[in-house]
């Protein structure tokens, strides 16, 4: 991860003005960002069909055909997939990787944002390039993939047999595998799916079909020793490294380890689960009784129930309290700790907790305008549009980054402006 620490957290109000982008360009898209909230970057089209990425007023050097999927690394550089004469690559702060493809998508970032990757297709054929190093084995086809936490392994569903569309029994002997940095398991299945690194990096879990009616969790190539009428994305335990997933069983799902149940009470439904930072505790997205959804918590629910959905379930760092988002009716609400906050929105994301468990805060949207929420307590001001709060590494300041009339904000404030306390 990123050491925030070494970002600017003196209190203040940092601005770039972006009003003279549009006249300067025959259009400029979405803009986007960076994390420690110093750069803002769009996508801007400088006619003749040529694109450029325009950063804090400054564009890069050269120009592309195509730019797509504009983000940030982790470190606060700028990327994208560019194309020039019908070729993809992915570009890193102007400077594109000395390798293109017919075809590259779905990038994705090491954690610590040195590394990237995407799926790539040449000639027909399939793999994932890191850092513009591609698999040295391609495939016929690839689905879902992962980049291991460091980013110096990737693992992906592959097709290693062939078979056409009308070779329905070739696809039921199974034509499927997991590669992981380009070597394929020895087992084939129907279906392979979400896949997931061992803390170490050493060892590869994913949800498989093995018939046409049977799945299961294989690690490293080998099933669990039970089969099941349907199962959910595996992961490692951080602290033993062993297995879960959630499994359905006689028409309810449970959650199992490395093969056994380990829960002792089914649910109606059961996912996402995700173990807090030490490996101690154990929760998950679940369902009660039909139609009405909630955390669950080592093996037991929360008192407070939500008719729509629950998602961005999030541990806080010391591994002891949970946040997450609830929809009911058409609202949004933060729900910490089996607590509803009372204020409601339009639309929240991703609850994020202080480094020091005492606050959480989110954006939200309300109206068409959005702003931020700290402890069930709403900062007085709105903007057209905002990122993701950041926490100080000492939990007493917060980084607001917000759009308002064509001028970037980047404020650190502290926690107690808004929370009053």
């Amino acid at each position: 991860m990123v050491d925030s620490a070494e970002w600017d957290w003196t209190p203040g109000d940092k601005q770039i003005d972006t009003t003279g982008w549009g006249p300067r360009f025959q259009w400029v898209e979405e803009l986007h960002a960076s994390p420690e909230g110093e750069t803002v970057a769009a996508v801007v089209n400088v006619g003749d069909e040529t694109f450029n990425v325009c950063v804090n007023g400054q564009t890069w050097e050269k120009g592309f055909d195509k730019i797509w999927h504009l983000r940030f690394t982790a470190d606060g550089r700028p990327f994208a997939l560019v194309a020039e004469m019908d070729q993809w690559t992915v570009a890193v702060a102007g400077e594109a990787w000395p390798v293109a493809y017919d075809y590259a998508w779905q990038p994705r970032v090491s954690d610590n944002g040195r590394s990237i990757a995407v799926c790539v297709q040449q000639g027909g054929r399939y793999g994932v390039a890191i850092d513009g190093n591609a698999w040295e084995t391609d495939y016929a086809d690839i689905g879902q993939w992962t980049l291991s936490p460091s980013g110096a392994h990737a693992a992906a569903a592959v097709q290693v047999k062939p078979a056409d569309s009308g070779q329905v029994h070739q696809f039921q002997e199974g034509i499927f595998s997991a590669a992981v940095d380009g070597k394929a398991w020895e087992t084939c299945y129907v279906n392979v799916w979400h896949l997931a690194f061992s803390p170490d990096e050493r060892r590869v879990a994913a949800e498989v079909r093995s018939d046409l009616y049977q799945y299961s969790i294989a690690v490293d190539g080998q099933l669990w020793n039970q089969a099941y009428a349907c199962v959910w994305a595996p992961c490692f335990n951080p602290r033993t490294a062993a297995v879960v997933a959630p499994v359905r069983q006689a028409g309810k799902w449970r959650m199992a380890q490395d093969g056994q149940i380990l829960w002792d009470r089914p649910f109606a439904q059961l996912w996402n689960q995700q173990f807090n930072p030490d490996g101690t505790r154990l929760a998950a997205i679940g369902s009660t009784r039909y139609g009405r959804w909630t955390v669950i918590v080592d093996g037991r629910p929360w008192a407070t129930t939500f008719g729509d959905m629950v998602t961005d379930l999030t541990f806080s760092p010391d591994g002891v309290r949970i946040a997450a988002l609830a929809k009911e009716g058409e609202k949004w609400n933060v729900v910490v700790d089996d607590r509803v906050w009372h204020h409601a929105f339009d639309m929240a994301w991703r609850p994020v907790f202080a480094p020091d468990n005492s606050a959480v805060a989110a954006k939200v949207e309300r109206n068409g305008r959005y702003t931020f929420v700290v402890n069930d307590r709403l900062w007085p001001h709105s903007s057209d549009m905002a990122w993701e709060p950041r926490f100080s590494p000492d939990g007493k300041n917060l980084l607001l980054r917000s759009l308002e009339g064509g001028i970037f904000h980047r404020r650190v404030l502290p926690v107690a402006d808004i929370t009053g306390r």
